[in-house]
């Protein structure tokens, strides 16, 4: 056997002789002694009877006792199992060889196309950009739906928030915004959905096409860690491209399975259940994700979308509340539109992109602002106007409105399949709005 060969196998395994002991269990926690860890230290648990393999993290330290959360099940574990320390770390592969296929969170392929090789390793874990160092965002970035590129103009590196109820359509705006994107890397976080979504995302909404594009997959019944870090590694792969100078799109479904997440992991802890049960963990942890996104100088750009979905339609839901308040602009989903057939089902007047004012032409912005007027308009006199109540000639304005009624709803549909050009948006918008 070549030297080489020998040395990799033998560094794949752990031969160390410093190991913990599990001494108690339960659902979601495995409690252990004997090793000297930290907070967030990896560790790798095995099953004296079977050889039964599992990853965890250590969370929570007590004296000499330390808790882990495991990446599986607990299931098949006892006590007296051993607990090792895992050199690797909070790191995973990453490389152009992820660019076209669908991995777990810790690189591993599972869309049955082979093992993928890159010897570079990065930290799940990473602070945020540096304030000082954040780039302008000066550029706009087109992702080839007209209501956005017309009306919530998105800037390079920019933070926005998809915020909607179930069964709106967040998956097939995403899916227009992936395809229609100028981003020359697209990386695609599926956290905590159902497994059946992952399939049908990449052929329904991608036309399963993948090119240039990585999806990372924590699917619902993965373990609360891997849900949670499953985002980070995501974030990580971004990174990783934005570090080499390319501008990214990075979409993530959904920020709200994601907290759900760690408050099944705060609470089993301990930690005390604040609004809707969610521990103040769940609420730390949503800038520690968000603020990794963006414009940093020297570098390339991270152009981020997060998916959140409102419980009930509730736009005062916690996480969507403090998601809110860390983006830089948010597009919410109407499920009024969906019902009157309008997609994609964008509420322009709930809407709102907090950099486009800086990155569009002051002629672009005058047809934004009237248009915004003109909708208002209708949505206040709309059911005069059903009943036949409002008399042409009352109101000037509100007369244009009613003539470009038409038109206005046409410029705000758009076929999933079809993908528009951002100067022929702002054409289209500026020539309706003269």
């Amino acid at each position: 056997m070549p030297f080489k060969s020998l040395k990799e196998k033998l560094s794949s395994q752990n031969y160390s002789v410093s190991f913990g002991e599990i001494v108690k269990i339960n659902a979601t926690v495995i409690t252990a002694r004997g090793l000297k860890v930290s907070i967030g230290d990896m560790v790798k648990i095995i099953s004296n009877d079977t050889s039964q393999e599992s990853m965890g993290m250590v969370t929570e330290i007590d004296g000499a006792t330390f808790f882990i959360t495991p990446f599986s099940f607990v299931e098949g574990f006892c006590s007296g199992d051993k607990v090792f320390l895992d050199s690797t770390g909070m790191n995973i592969p990453v490389g152009v060889s992820l660019l076209g296929r669908v991995v777990d969170p810790f690189m591993r392929p599972i869309d049955g196309k082979g093992s993928i090789k890159d010897s570079k390793l990065s930290a799940i874990i990473k602070p945020p950009i540096a304030a000082m160092k954040r780039g302008m965002i000066d550029e706009v970035f087109s992702v080839g739906v007209k209501s956005i590129d017309g009306l919530l103009t998105c800037g390079k590196g920019q933070k926005l928030g998809i915020f909607a109820g179930s069964g709106v359509g967040k998956s097939t705006l995403m899916g227009m915004i992936v395809k229609g994107s100028s981003a020359p890397i697209k990386v695609v976080a599926l956290i905590g959905e159902r497994g059946r979504e992952v399939p049908e995302f990449i052929e329904k909404n991608l036309g399963g096409n993948l090119e240039n594009t990585v999806i990372i997959v924590a699917t619902s019944d993965d373990s609360p860690l891997m849900r949670k870090y499953g985002a980070f590694a995501a974030m990580s792969v971004a990174e990783h491209f934005k570090d080499k100078g390319q501008d990214v799109l990075f979409i993530m479904d959904s920020v709200t399975r994601f907290a759900m997440a760690q408050r099944e992991i705060g609470l089993a802890l301990g930690e005390p259940p604040t609004s809707k049960g969610y521990p103040p963990s769940s609420l730390t942890l949503l800038p520690q994700l968000m603020e990794r996104a963006g414009k940093e100088e020297g570098k390339g750009s991270i152009t981020a979308f997060f998916t959140v979905l409102i419980e009930g339609d509730d736009m005062s839901d916690p996480i969507a509340d403090q998601s809110r308040s860390i983006l830089d602009g948010h597009i919410v989903l109407s499920r009024e539109l969906t019902d009157f057939g309008i997609y994609p089902p964008i509420h322009i007047l709930n809407s709102a992109s907090r950099v486009m004012n800086d990155i569009i032409s002051n002629e672009h912005l005058q047809a934004v602002m009237k248009f915004r007027r003109y909708y208002t308009l209708l949505k206040e006199n709309e059911v005069l106007i059903r009943i036949g109540a409002y008399t042409k000639g009352s109101d000037v304005e509100l007369d244009a409105a009613i003539d470009k009624k038409e038109a206005m709803q046409n410029f705000m549909s758009q076929n999933a399949d079809n993908q528009s050009l951002f100067s022929e948006s702002v054409g289209t918008i500026v020539e309706l709005m003269q």
